[in-house]
């Protein structure tokens, strides 16, 4: 019987299940020194009343509070516009379905200070952290490195595997072999990049790998630009190449966005693709399925990190050792029309 006409209380949940009210706190904040028995009747009565602990006295016991943040530490306009980004939200929000977690979405604000999203994290508002789109000047790599707070990147962070960081990424260096191997398959010779913001390693491995192939060939590797991973960078750093290297018959975009901005530039000047330029991408995340022509681009799977990286953190909160090594998946070439 319940002792009042309102929600059922930890005394309802205590009665119900014949124990002690502190017995039944704990069995329902995790069931420390809670006998098996104890626990299930703690559990039946809990279903039975339909019982809901409140977040913040829980919160005094467990000292945790059953969230945990996604890191962006982007404009949130970018959250929008950006399918990595989108996907990314999605994919955490969706695998912690069925979980009693919250997600808090950070993202940066114009002026922030470095250093101040890392101190909010570093000061108990969350349970643990998933960081992706992540920039060399943040300070979030070296305030979550060896700290307490259970941390997992989506892209490979700058600081030495020793650091202690956990992290999920798809082999950006091979990704940018493939683009550019493509392109020299094709027969082309003097093929140029538009790198991502180079203060990110996702743009940093692409690069690299755009020069490997280039030098495994033999070819030069002077024309490049530097976007900055939207579609409006990707028309600009187009223009801007072709302005300084008229002569380039081939072009690896670092990202599937930049290169949608780049089919625009190329078009203006009446350059057909792929018979003037050929073209290819990074990501397969709509975009390049719906560009006139078919990218050819490398498959970035977002889900199946964001979905490592969010089991990975979860296994953390729970106590569990995780492997230290990160986990890289394999790039894979989609072929389109482009090259």
């Amino acid at each position: 019987m319940l002792t009042n006409d309102g929600p059922p209380t930890l005394d309802d949940v205590a009665r119900t299940a014949g124990v002690s009210r502190s017995t039944a706190s704990r069995a329902i904040n995790g069931g420390l020194r809670v006998s098996p028995e104890a626990q299930a009747a703690v559990d039946d009565a809990v279903a039975r009343l339909g019982y809901s602990p409140n977040r913040a006295a829980r919160s005094l016991v467990t000292r945790r509070t059953d969230s945990i943040a996604l890191v962006v530490p982007e404009p949130d306009g970018r959250i929008l516009t950006d399918p990595f980004l989108a996907g990314t939200l999605r994919g955490v929000s969706d695998a912690l379905a069925g979980t009693d977690l919250q997600l808090v979405l950070l993202l940066a604000r114009p002026g922030e200070h470095p250093g101040q999203m890392a101190r909010y994290l570093r000061s108990g508002h969350v349970d643990g952290v998933i960081v992706t789109s992540h920039h060399r000047g943040d300070h979030l790599e070296a305030e979550l490195a060896g700290g307490k707070l259970p941390a997992v990147f989506v892209g490979r962070p700058f600081a030495s595997d020793d650091a202690g960081l956990h992290w999920v990424d798809v082999d950006n260096v091979t990704g940018g072999r493939l683009a550019t191997r493509r392109l020299i398959e094709r027969g082309c010779r003097r093929i140029a990049t538009v790198t991502g913001p180079l203060d990110m390693t996702a743009a940093v491995d692409r690069f690299a790998g755009w020069r490997e192939e280039m030098a495994a060939t033999g070819l030069p590797d002077d024309a490049y630009v530097e976007g900055d991973f939207t579609v409006s960078g990707g028309t600009a750093a187009t223009q801007h190449l072709l302005d300084e290297h008229p002569d380039v018959d081939a072009i690896f975009i670092a990202s599937d966005l930049m290169a949608e901005g780049a089919l625009h530039a190329l078009a203006a000047r009446g350059i057909s693709v792929p018979g003037d330029i050929a073209v290819t991408g990074f990501d397969d995340l709509g975009i390049a399925a719906s560009a006139t022509p078919r990218l050819t681009t490398v498959r970035n799977p977002v889900v199946e990190m964001v979905n490592a990286a969010t089991s990975t953190l979860l296994t953390m909160l729970a106590g569990e050792q995780v492997p230290s090594a990160p986990l890289i998946m394999d790039a894979v070439l989609i072929e389109g029309a482009s090259a």
